[in-house]
């Protein structure tokens, strides 16, 4: 290991913080947490520090309790970005493991990381005594293994578009957060492409929230005044009412909320229908059709169509069946 670094002694706080995500996977034993206590060390490097080399022997596994660190390999000079992983993530040699061979990859620190360490030593002589530190670390290893998985399947046969979207779903929160030359090597995309793809999905993001906006302006609306009871409305009035131009309320009704202008106006008239049916005082004194023409229906074969398309049965059917 590089002769710069300076390993400390952890406090009780950190190695909890460790012992409980652990836990989380199986309960560990008093006699494993006083270990961890003996032997966990505490380690600070600098944002660009290494923390292995290639050809190295990685003598410690690390958590990451503040930072970022990512592994690399270097082909044909050039630096190839194998995995980046941020806090409360255990990190070592993937090809070293345990201190077993040297490292293919070295580690480096992509942000300021405060760490913490237990030697290879140690842990293969935990392995030996404890069985809950077996079966936790293999269920570590085993989601690590799967999500390496996924990503070099995506990087093969996924387009600069999919492995973005799969980066930021895995991910969440490193795009922001972590320089785009790193994102675009581990992406295996060129840095402007990862730029380009980045600025279509925010746009695409900022467009969402506003037919959001709007379509929450439109549900309140409708809500309050019950637009759907005119039998005259039309798009172009109904955009009028809420302030919106008749081009963007069909973007939203028909690219956000996925209805046809008319689908929305009914479904509005259905659930009111469907909501004065639970009234006994309503059911006794109105029929189906005033109920309809009430609602905003214009006919009865409009009334019957809507109400068959839209819940799956006719109204009478509905009615027969207790309105549920």
């Amino acid at each position: 290991m590089p002769g710069y670094l300076k390993y400390n002694c952890s406090n009780k706080e950190d190695i909890n913080r460790v012992l409980k995500i652990m836990s989380s996977v199986y309960p560990v034993s008093k006699e494993l947490v006083k270990e961890f206590e003996m032997h966990v060390q505490a380690l600070s490097i600098k944002k660009d520090q290494i923390l292995f080399n290639e050809n190295e022997v990685c003598e410690y596994i690390y958590f990451i309790k503040k930072g970022a660190l990512m592994g690399c390999t270097t082909h044909k000079r050039q630096q190839i970005t194998t995995y980046i992983s941020i806090e409360n993530e255990f990190v070592s040699s993937i090809s070293g493991l345990h201190g077993l061979a040297h490292s293919q990859e070295y580690v480096i620190a992509v942000e300021d990381t405060d760490l913490l360490a237990i030697h290879n030593n140690e842990i293969n002589r935990l392995f030996l005594q404890y069985f809950e530190l077996n079966y936790i670390f293999r269920v570590i290893l085993e989601k690590y293994y799967k999500h390496a998985q996924q990503r070099a399947h995506i990087i093969r046969v996924g387009n600069a578009k999919e492995r973005y979207q799969y980066f930021a779903k895995t991910n969440p929160g490193y795009l922001d957060r972590l320089p785009s030359e790193l994102i675009a090597s581990l992406l295996n995309v060129k840095p402007s492409t990862l730029l380009g793809v980045k600025k279509s999905f925010t746009v695409q993001e900022e467009r969402n929230k506003e037919l959001e906006m709007w379509e929450e302006k439109l549900r309140t609306h409708m809500d309050t005044h019950q637009s759907f009871r005119d039998k005259a409305i039309r798009l172009q009035s109904l955009a009028q009412e809420i302030g919106l131009s008749s081009h963007k309320l069909s973007i939203v009704l028909n690219n956000y909320i996925n209805k046809s202008f008319i689908d929305y106006i009914n479904q509005y008239r259905i659930n009111w229908i469907k909501e004065s049916l639970r009234n006994p005082e309503i059911v006794q004194n109105f029929t189906l059709e005033a109920l309809a023409y009430s609602a905003g229906f214009s006919s009865r074969s409009a009334f019957y169509n809507a109400f068959k398309k839209l819940v799956g049965v006719s109204p009478v059917e509905y009615a027969k069946n207790g309105c549920p």
